[in-house]
């Protein structure tokens, strides 16, 4: 896979995206309701919020519950397989990436989205980190052959113009380079303790923010499927694949402004993901 792939290096079309008369979450999608009738849900949510917290605060009720015992469990279901663990992913970093993932499907996991973060960064553009990031995430058995396609492609001048860099894949004077892959939610198709595949669903912001900029920055979805191989005690990229979607309905709200674009990017740091 190229570089290219990893984003629609398409022309700005400045469309507005709105949503179409029909609704095409099938009624999820559900009309205004009045000031009065908004007001009795804000009321409702209320009170359960406050009853939820007492249940929850309550204390000396020594008898075994339900969920202990297994009684009246049968047709409830299981806790949700999307939910956090709450497990902490890494505690330490390799050249600046987390790294030293448990031996596991939440590892496994949590790898995957955050590698799916270092290798759409903007870092990705600049030789000396690229080589680093390579090295670190990819299988010392695949990061040579990738690095030398990497190569290759990031110092293509036709590519890089084609994004709005200069050749040295620098921004122009006054704008800012936006490239950053936020993970939605990951899921492992197959596992064992040596191999793993995962599914990375993210959003792609990419383009160059600044009053002069031809490449103004958007949105995109993808997900990416990894390939994983368990390699010097840690999770190593082996291979990967990348398809569109899914894409949600977009809403109509106001781009911001160049400005506060690039002051969100350069304020806004990122995150480690964990499952």
């Amino acid at each position: 896979m190229s570089p290219g792939d990893e984003h629609d290096y398409g022309e700005p079309t400045g469309t507005r995206v709105r949503l179409p008369e029909s609704d095409p979450y099938g009624g999820a999608r559900r009309p205004a309701r009045s000031s009065s009738r908004s007001l009795v849900m804000v009321v409702g949510v209320v009170v359960l919020l406050i009853a939820a917290i007492a249940f929850a605060n309550r204390g000396g009720d020594d008898s075994p519950s339900t969920a202990a015992t297994g009684e009246g469990n049968a047709d409830k279901p299981k806790t949700s397989s999307t939910a956090a663990s709450g497990t902490k992913p890494v505690d330490a970093k390799s050249a600046g990436i987390p790294s030293g993932y448990a031996r596991d499907e939440q590892g496994a996991q949590s790898a995957a989205a955050n590698f799916a973060v270092v290798l759409g960064s903007a870092e990705m553009f600049d030789t000396a980190r690229r080589h680093q990031i390579v090295d670190t995430v990819y299988a010392p058995d695949v990061a040579a052959v990738r690095q030398s396609a990497l190569d290759a492609a990031y110092s293509s001048e036709a590519f890089l113009g084609n994004i709005g860099l200069d050749k040295d894949g620098t921004a122009p004077n006054g704008q800012t380079f936006v490239s950053r892959v936020v993970p939605v939610g990951t899921k492992t198709t197959t596992y064992s303790v040596n191999a793993a595949t995962v599914e990375v669903w993210y959003t792609s912001l990419f383009g160059l923010s600044g009053e002069a900029s031809t490449n103004p920055v958007s949105e995109s979805w993808y997900t990416t499927t990894y390939q994983l191989k368990w390699i010097n005690n840690d999770w190593k990229v082996a291979d990967f694949q990348q398809k569109d979607g899914p894409v949600p309905v977009g809403r109509d709200q106001k781009a911001s402004t160049a400005d506060d674009m690039t002051k969100a990017v350069e304020e806004y740091g990122g995150f480690t993901y964990a499952r």
